[in-house]
């Protein structure tokens, strides 16, 4: 038999077709956020947040810390007498006091272990350090407020500039600056083995002070094996 065949008004099927592209467009302008809207994902975005709120102390831990010294206490090994190209207690203990003089401090007990007392002038560099790392805190923090409460309008203030709290950033370096010079004390104690081929150097100070220490005088740490650079293996 003939194929049953029905006649459909040309009106019809463009209403049809119309009805469906409307469809597609608003389905796929549902999966769009409106202007303004979020299209992220909230649980990371809120994860992010708590992660960052937990870390953002640290700036202040980091201002607070430049007015005090962190204190380490090492143990450093030098040749001793009977090495060659060794040194005495006594030669030791003298190149430890040259210097610790030439780093203005001075002998406030020289017991069996030697105490040295310093005076650690304000850096206007540190200070500048701080304020440029608090700004840039200061700066994300802005971000994430603006991001969580970008339609915020306060009475009175209208819509708050989130990235005006940088310019509370110089307060890191008065803070600093106004804490004064700061007074270090480091503690020597020298002792050598039983055949005198080694000298024991247990300090305990500023990590700064430390560092800088015994790489003047030479020592190396105890337990650590020095491996030269390239420069002293070429010489």
């Amino acid at each position: 038999p003939p194929p049953f065949l029905i006649w459909v008004p040309p009106a019809t099927l463009v209403d049809a077709a119309t009805t469906t592209i409307t469809n597609s467009v608003l389905l796929s302008a549902a999966a769009v956020p409106e202007t303004g809207g979020v299209g992220y994902s909230q649980a990371s975005y809120y994860t992010i947040l708590g992660l960052y709120v937990m870390s953002f102390p640290g700036i202040w831990s980091q201002v607070k810390r430049s007015t005090a010294a962190k204190v380490k206490r090492k143990t450093y090994v030098s040749d001793g007498e009977n090495a060659a190209g060794g040194k005495g207690l006594r030669q030791q203990a003298g190149e430890i006091m040259a210097y610790m003089k030439a780093n203005n401090y001075e002998v406030v007990d020289a017991g069996e272990t030697i105490t040295f007392r310093g005076v650690v002038q304000r850096s206007a560099s540190q200070a500048f350090f701080l304020v440029f790392c608090t700004a840039l805190g200061l700066l994300s923090l802005g971000l994430v407020l603006d991001i969580q409460f970008h339609d915020l309008v306060l009475p009175l203030l209208g819509k708050p500039n989130w990235f005006l709290l940088a310019l509370l950033s110089p307060y890191a370096g008065i803070y600093y600056w106004q804490s004064g010079d700061r007074v270090d004390d480091c503690s020597v104690k020298l002792s050598t083995n039983e055949g005198e081929t080694e000298n024991e150097i247990t300090v305990q100070g500023s990590e700064e002070e430390l560092e800088r220490m015994w790489r003047q005088l030479e020592w190396k740490e105890k337990g650590m094996v020095k491996i030269p650079g390239l420069l002293e293996q070429r010489s």
